[in-house]
């Protein structure tokens, strides 16, 4: 590697590192945002290569693991619990549970995202307004290969956590879905996967 190549590769690693105490410490959960901030903390120029979300991932739970260790995976199974209860009562969408709670790196004030894939996309916004939840709704765009789609996302709280609904069309579900051409597809987890996380975050804590 060129030393030009070693230097730009130390940068992306400072920026990394100083990205992921942000989120660890400062409650912030989006990548995007913190490695501005990191940037701007270190003097660094922001239009030089940031690093990748899973390189602060990576420093993230390395952090976590450290200087979190005794509260951390108490926040993890908390916000679980929340997303499964969610899960349950949105059963008849076929939700599944994607980003930092499902990877076990979100912070204490993470929002819970799940993705629904309902017959019909307003019968999420129906089930809301029946039982008088408040939401909010704006739109984004998800990838599935280069093809684009616009979806709704409804916000409201769930449990005292901020709740997410990512409202795809059914014929998705069986999609790899990214949220860029070029981005890595989302992991996601289905009811059973996400209550299997629990029952042995539950046995853990019983064994402790």
């Amino acid at each position: 590697m060129s030393r030009k190549g070693l230097r730009q590769g130390g940068i992306r690693a400072q920026i990394a590192a100083a990205a992921a105490r942000i989120m660890a410490e400062d409650g912030v959960d989006d990548f995007a945002q913190a490695k501005r901030k990191a940037a701007r903390q270190l003097g660094i120029d922001e239009r030089l290569a940031l690093p990748r979300n899973d390189e602060i991932e990576t420093q993230l739970r390395a952090y976590r693991s450290l200087y979190q260790a005794d509260e951390h995976p108490a926040q993890i199974a908390g916000l679980r619990r929340a997303a499964l209860a969610a899960m349950r009562a949105l059963e008849r969408f076929h939700p599944y549970l994607i980003g930092p709670v499902l990877k076990g790196i979100a912070g204490p004030y993470a929002g819970i995202d799940l993705q629904l894939f309902p017959e019909n996309p307003k019968e999420v916004e129906l089930f809301l307004l029946d039982r008088r939840i408040a939401y909010a709704t704006h739109e984004v765009r998800r990838y599935s290969g280069d093809r684009a789609r616009e979806i709704a996302v409804l916000s409201l709280d769930w449990q005292d956590a901020p709740l997410r609904l990512a409202v795809f069309d059914h014929r998705d579900e069986r999609l790899a879905l990214k949220t860029s051409p070029a981005g890595r597809v989302s992991e996601r987890a289905g009811i059973a996967e996400v209550g299997a996380m629990v029952a042995a975050a539950e046995d853990d804590t019983a064994q402790t």
